[in-house]
Parts: structure tokens; sequence; C-alpha cells
């Protein structure tokens, strides 16, 4: 695991806070802190002032109050807590990961479990939001995609496809179809050939959709799942 370290393990800067304008740099590597400073400043006296340096090792740091106090100052405590695990050696090899193994590692988690995970951090937050997941999310909980499915999620996502039925798949992908259709003009009689060819091809979509093994629908957590939708009409 260690070998997923680079350096540097954490680079931030930032202004200080007003009234001070010091422009500040943080730095932790695998074997020291290092903290940078400029003085910004319009008056003559400051003009020549010369940037800082301090240059501490892990153990170093975690002695030096005064630096933490700087830290904290600057960036806040988040920062602060984050930079003192570094030194102790609690490394966030998460943090580490790239999204393509991340989005792998979180579709084996339940949704319930997803919906936790996303409060965690603004990463998993995007992560778990993201369509990359929830195409994931339905390819792994279905024998086959049809193609018209695939259509339909560019359209509306892919998390819209894992919360629908597939009465509601079909539907909109028939309503996808005429849109289609009436957008490139094609004038369909109920006595010439294409109106066979739709039929056919409503037929298809059935099947497909029957090939498309949607048990998709489970508890989630609330933050997670959409609003409920209206139950089909089935009167007709």
């Amino acid at each position: 695991m260690a070998s997923l370290l680079t350096d540097p393990l954490l680079e931030i800067c930032s202004r200080g806070p007003p009234p001070n304008k010091n422009f500040y740099y943080l730095t932790v590597t695998k074997s020291d802190v290092k903290w940078r400073w400029w003085t910004i400043s319009l008056r003559a006296v400051d003009r020549n002032a010369k940037p800082g340096e301090l240059k501490e090792s892990h153990q170093q740091f975690l002695d030096n109050t005064w630096l933490q106090s700087e830290v904290c100052m600057v960036f806040g405590r988040p920062i602060l807590q984050y930079t003192k695990a570094l030194c102790q050696g609690h490394f966030d090899y998460l943090d580490k990961l790239p999204d393509s193994l991340l989005l792998r590692i979180i579709n084996y988690l339940e949704l319930e479990d997803v919906g936790q995970l996303a409060r965690t951090s603004h990463r998993f937050k995007k992560l778990c939001g993201s369509e990359e997941f929830w195409e994931q999310a339905v390819r792994r909980r279905c024998n086959t995609v049809p193609v018209d499915v695939e259509s339909l999620a560019l359209e509306e996502g892919w998390r819209e496809i894992f919360f629908t039925s597939k009465l509601q798949l079909q539907k909109k992908i028939s309503r996808r179809r005429l849109r289609i259709e009436e957008q490139l003009g094609k004038q369909i009689s109920e006595e010439s050939p294409e109106t066979n060819q739709s039929s056919s091809s409503e037929e298809e979509c059935h099947q497909g959709l029957v090939a498309f093994d949607h048990n998709l629908r489970c508890g989630v957590d609330p933050d997670l799942s959409p609003e409920p939708e209206a139950a089909p009409d089935t009167s007709q």
C-alpha cells in the first residue's frame, strides 16, 4: 500500500485571514513538513522583505505548537488535524486511488451504504452521484442492456433508468421513437408497410426489455432515491 503514496502527501496554499495579507504555502512529504510565507504589502518598509521558509521533520512538527497554530490560523482546524494525522503515519490511501478504481469499489456496496458514503467528502459525493456510477449500477444488476435503454439513458440519465420500472421504460422508449419519427417528418399510415415495421419494432423493444433483467428497485437512502412515480393507469 505504501507504493500508492506519492510526494507531496499534502500541498496547499492560501492568503492569511484579514488583516493578515501574507501568502502561505504548506507542503507535507513522506519525510518532512515545509512552511513558507511571503509578505504582500505596498508599504515601503516591507518592499525588501524576503520570503520565509521553515522545514521540520514530522516529529518536530508534532512538537511545534507555534507552527501548528499558524497552520490552523491560515487553513483551519481540519487541515491542521489532517496534517498531524499524516505526520503520525495515518495515511489516507483512498484519497490516492483513481476515480475509476473507486467507482468499482463503490459498486459493491448496498445503496444504503452508498448514501452514507456520499456524505463523507465532496469527492465521494461527486462519485456517488455521477453518471459513471449509475451506469455501472445498472449494468451490474442486469443481464443485458438493450440499445434503446442506452439511448434513453443518454437523454434522461442512468440514475433515472435505475429507478424506472420495465413498463415505464417501454412507454418512454415508445414515445421517444415516435418523437424521433415526427422530427424526421415521417408520415406513417395504418395501411402502409411502415406501420407493420413500427409494430414490429415495438415488439422488439418489449422483447429487449424482457431480456433486460430489471430487478433494480430496493430500499435505498432517501437522499439518493427520487420522488416515487405514479402507478401506471391499467384501467384502459
